[in-house]
């Protein structure tokens, strides 16, 4: 490999091809060829992430295990959860505001409250508690799935907090990021990778939305702190294991249909979920049967659906989710402190009767009242969206709006290093294991071979290599990579050609020819890599300089250059030659945006550019930065 320094020149446009025999229409065909189907990417996309899921131990006594939990806590809690958030909020103490009552049904009251997750941004929740309240009672906290427009308001939630308060429980109906009151546009879920890209780990503010509900319920003076349970439906599912296996004050929990283990997600892409679900580094020593056994040996009751219509379904999740996690409990002696449920009826996504029901016999079990579980015909008292609407400030903020405050408040190096880099993208060098020639042309005057370039990794990229039959031996060697893959890159291919170079039009992973077919696609594959502890960007910074050395034993020459199109390959482009700064002579980018900025302000969308959003990316480097250390000599 060369050693001098990359020479950087950002153009704005495409120039036009020089005059040439070979016209951009005539590669079209040739770049259009399929090298290898998305299906072949999915499955060594999946096949790689096997291999990086964390196994359940297998402790010998209640104490060794205890030990872990605890340490795993401590390192998600804090290394993961609250990554990049600032200390001052993640300690306040809850700021709730109680905004007065609602007309309610006889036996029970209610309240609308009002609360801070983090200064700038609140939510909103309805407190059911008991008519006549004696000492201390249990308290539930309900959280939300992903129920939309209705929010809090949904009717099967409702009759549970009304059951719960009329059995002698507090109950707490909270609100959930981008559903209900909390429904503006900038507050969708995948704006939670806006947050990672300025150095917030997303999952925090999901975290600190719920855990203020479990704050105000410990403070609750009719409250029995060690009678407090949580339950919720599907991303409410997900909220009550990660809650309550994490914070320990939650003494029994119930989720329903909410989560599943990695190894059976990769089974199904629609189970992948939301990129709270697959927070960045949560995963790199857990997996979610982890969290399960975290809860032993506190009542827990795992709920699912036999027909399942979105995720999750209970014959697909069983075996990790309950037959692995079971011998923890045993462990403690407890073995019936982890309940099952296998709901049929009406078996799909649902937190209906038969569901419900089996919740309140679980609490009501647990907490020492009745365990009666028939649910008390509460129909007629269920409230519309506008009667339970609490009011939230105009100008509370969105994820969105988060985003960008964080940004602007962020301290950035002056003079980021190589090696931060490095840690940022989770760089590690690869190689070319095999180049595999899946097809050929030789007409008129231009040579082609396609490769399937297999990296030490397992995983692959699709390259069609172009040569003039007329051009020297040791022609100039480029490689152009585009956003929209190599089949849009005739124009800039054709004009190299022409000059009498030899060129790699290479699709890298998640871009044109390399996008995994079927779900979760490439957006939800990399939150996935991005949760055990990988980078998109920086698998993909690795697979060019491999397939940049590779070109160059390929093409006899001293140097390959680099051509890019488009943001996202601008940044790959950059990242690998700031990573390595001898290993291209040259890094062109047409069509590139000046500052990573750009993503929060236009906005992108995740899906358009899943590697771009990778944890404290722009909160360390910009297009600048990287520029620069891919300028610097080593």
């Amino acid at each position: 490999m060369p050693t001098k320094p990359a020479t950087l020149l950002l153009l704005l446009s495409c120039a036009p091809p020089a005059p040439c025999q070979t016209e951009p229409r005539q590669l079209v065909p040739i770049l259009e060829e399929q090298i290898q189907p998305p299906e072949v990417t999915s499955y060594q996309l999946r096949r790689y992430i096997l291999d990086r899921i964390p196994r359940l131990p297998t402790p010998s006594s209640p104490g060794q295990w205890t030990a872990e939990a605890k340490r795993q806590r401590q390192r998600i809690v804090n290394d993961v959860i609250f990554h990049g958030w600032p200390q001052e909020w993640v300690a306040a103490p809850p700021r709730f505001e109680d905004l007065g009552p609602i007309p309610s049904g006889k036996g029970y009251r209610m309240r609308k409250l009002r609360y801070e997750i983090v200064p700038g941004f609140q939510s909103t929740a309805i407190l059911y508690e008991p008519e006549t309240i004696t000492g201390k009672i249990p308290a539930i906290l309900n959280v939300n799935g992903h129920v939309g427009a209705p929010g809090k308001a949904v009717e099967y939630k409702q009759k549970r907090c009304i059951n719960q308060a009329l059995r002698g429980i507090v109950s707490l109906n909270l609100e959930w990021l981008g559903c209900g009151e909390l429904s503006q546009k900038g507050n969708e879920h995948s704006f939670g990778a806006h947050l990672d890209l300025v150095g917030a780990n997303e999952v925090g503010l999901f975290y600190l939305a719920m855990r203020r509900g479990l704050d105000y319920l410990e403070a609750h003076p009719a409250v029995d702190r060690s009678r407090i349970g949580m339950t919720g439906l599907s991303g409410g599912g997900w909220q009550t294991i990660v809650l309550s296996a994490l914070d320990e004050r939650v003494s029994a929990a119930a989720p329903v249909a909410g989560y599943a283990s990695y190894l059976s997600r990769l089974e199904r892409g629609s189970d992948i979920g939301d990129i709270e679900q697959n927070a960045t580094d949560m995963f790199a020593t857990i997996d979610y049967a982890h969290l399960a056994a975290m809860r032993a040996p506190r009542p827990t009751l795992l709920i699912y659906n036999a027909e399942d219509s979105c995720c999750f379904r209970a014959p697909f999740v069983k075996r990790e989710n309950f037959d692995a996690v079971l011998p923890f409990f045993r462990l403690y002696g407890r073995e019936d402190g982890l309940g099952w449920h296998e709901n049929t009826d009406p078996s799909d996504h649902n937190y209906q009767l038969d569901n419900r029901q089996q919740s309140y016999r679980f609490f009501g079990k647990h907490f020492g009242l009745s365990a009666a579980g028939e649910e008390i015909p509460v129909g007629a008292e269920v409230k519309s969206f506008d009667e339970l609407t609490v009011g939230l400030p105009k100008d509370n903020l969105t994820i969105l709006d988060l985003a960008k405050k964080l940004a602007q408040s962020a301290e950035r190096p002056a003079n980021p290093s190589r090696e931060l880099l490095k840690e940022t993208v989770r760089f590690r060098p690869l190689e070319v294991a095999r180049a595999w020639i899946t097809g050929n042309t030789k007409r008129k005057g231009l040579e082609t071979l396609s490769y399937r370039l297999e990296f030490s990794n397992g995983l692959s990229a699709a390259g069609t290599w172009l040569k003039a039959i007329a051009s020297s031996e040791n022609a100039p060697a480029t490689i152009v990579v585009a956003d929209g893959g190599r089949k849009t890159s005739s124009a800039e291919v054709s004009a190299r050609v022409n000059r009498g170079e030899q060129v790699l039009a290479l699709d890298l992973l998640f871009v044109g020819e390399m996008v995994p077919g079927q779900r979760p696609g490439s957006t939800g594959f990399a939150h996935v890599l991005s949760a055990l502890g990988d980078r998109a960007l920086g698998l993909q910074a690795a697979h060019l300089l491999a397939a940049g050395r590779w070109m160059q034993k390929l093409s006899g020459t001293r140097g390959v250059r680099v051509e890019a199109s488009g943001m996202r390959t601008q940044v790959i482009a950059l990242t690998a030659a700031a990573l390595e700064p001898g290993a291209f002579s040259e890094v062109l980018v047409r069509n590139g945006v000046p500052s990573l900025r750009h993503l929060l302000d236009a906005p992108v969308e995740p899906r358009a550019a899943p590697e771009l959003f990778c944890l404290d990316l722009y909160k360390r480097f910009d297009i600048e930065a990287l520029a620069k250390l891919a300028g610097r000599d080593k």
